[in-house]
């Protein structure tokens, strides 16, 4: 006799800051123009600006409805409410080792007021079949619905910003995605993150209002569905301020990360951001997040990209690795190499400025 899929029933989001707070000025691409070669045309300038100069911009009419997206939040939402011991059969071997598959518990890093975060992490890799697949029940009765969610960020997120990118490049129009096949073996995963509540108190003692210290994510491209808990800050590439970015309806935040300035010399700039104490009237929520975060293939050398005109004539022809004269590393070696540096405790405080990933690479710490 089968199991009965337990009901997921709806998800409350909570209501938004009433404060004024100082937001980003963000460029939206929207999709519904990309059928059309004027549109895409229009879409890539869009992109390749904010890419430059913003680093976060928003997606809309990605063609995957708010109803699936709510599903999916409360999928989350029941994953975290599931008994710690339950949760804790899900963390993946070798966590300080650079593992993230699976669940990542929450009281892991220590902030310098001796107030341990409240970090819950849920990963699920591709579903290609290079990866195990092992979740609890509340999941595995609805993996497929978990699949195809993913797959269609693939495809109708992800191909077509990456199209976009190499139209911008003046590179063929299939040149980014090639090297982001879905079937080919990469660390792409779908991810839900709870951010857990603090008392008042709590949040006056940590350093900075910091909950994430500024940092840039490893990948391509980082998807994240909107959710009102304000808390996202973003450095601006131009001026190093930091401004808030502000959920809205029927968006993603999109943001351009490691792999990208790689591949483009630096042209695409990785972006700086950070995650803080949210606003008075938002801390008595949890924060609650749907992220998919993407990235080139496993093989995948990230040197420069040599054929785009438009890097060869600004001039962005060698990344870092390539300018120090070490070795490039693949998208694998990359990914393990910055994972457990971010694993290592307090790695994002000031004891680990400028500290060696790879020879050629030193990591950053920002406020």
């Amino acid at each position: 006799m089968p199991v009965p899929v337990p009901e997921l029933g709806s998800y409350n989001y909570a209501p938004e800051t009433k404060e004024n707070l100082d937001w980003a000025d963000l460029p939206t691409i929207d999709l519904s123009l990309y059928g059309t070669p004027d549109g895409k045309k229009q879409l890539a300038q869009t992109l390749i600006t904010a890419l430059r100069e913003k680093g976060f911009f928003y997606v809309k009419n990605f063609n995957i409805s708010q109803e699936r997206v709510n599903q999916q939040f409360a999928m989350g939402k029941h994953f975290f409410d599931l008994p710690l011991e339950e949760k804790m059969k899900y963390v993946p071997e070798g966590l300080d080792q650079g593992q993230f598959n699976g669940y990542i518990p929450a009281g892991r890093r220590m902030y310098e007021s001796g107030i341990r975060d409240r970090i819950e992490i849920y990963n699920m890799p591709k579903f290609n079949g290079d990866f195990t697949h092992n979740h609890p029940d509340l999941v595995a009765h609805r993996i497929d619905e978990v699949e195809q969610f993913a797959r269609d960020l693939h495809s109708e997120v992800l191909d077509p910003l990456h199209v976009l990118l190499a139209i911008a490049l003046e590179l063929p129009e299939d040149y980014f995605t090639k090297l982001h096949k879905y079937e080919v073996k990469s660390e792409d995963h779908l991810r839900y993150m709870k951010y857990g509540k603090y008392t008042p108190e709590e949040n006056e003692k940590i350093k900075n209002k910091n909950w994430v210290r500024g940092h840039t994510d490893l990948g391509s491209f980082t998807l994240l569905f909107r959710q009102p808990v304000a808390a996202l800050q973003i450095r601006s590439h131009t001026t190093n301020e930091w401004k808030w970015a502000k959920p809205q309806d029927g968006t993603i935040t999109v943001n351009s990360c490691d792999a990208l300035s790689f591949l483009t010399g630096g042209y695409v700039k990785s972006t700086i951001h950070r995650v803080v104490v949210p606003p008075k009237d938002q801390q008595q929520y949890d924060r609650l997040g749907l992220l998919y975060f993407s990235r080139p293939h496993n093989d995948v050398k990230l040197n420069t990209v040599k054929d785009s005109p438009v890097l060869n004539r600004e001039g962005s022809t060698q990344n870092r690795f390539e300018s120090s004269g070490n070795g490039v590393p693949t998208m694998e070696e990359w990914t393990f190499a910055k994972q457990k540096w971010q694993r290592r405790k307090g790695a994002y405080t000031a004891e680990y400025q400028n500290e060696t990933i790879l020879p050629g690479f030193q990591e950053q710490v920002y406020a």
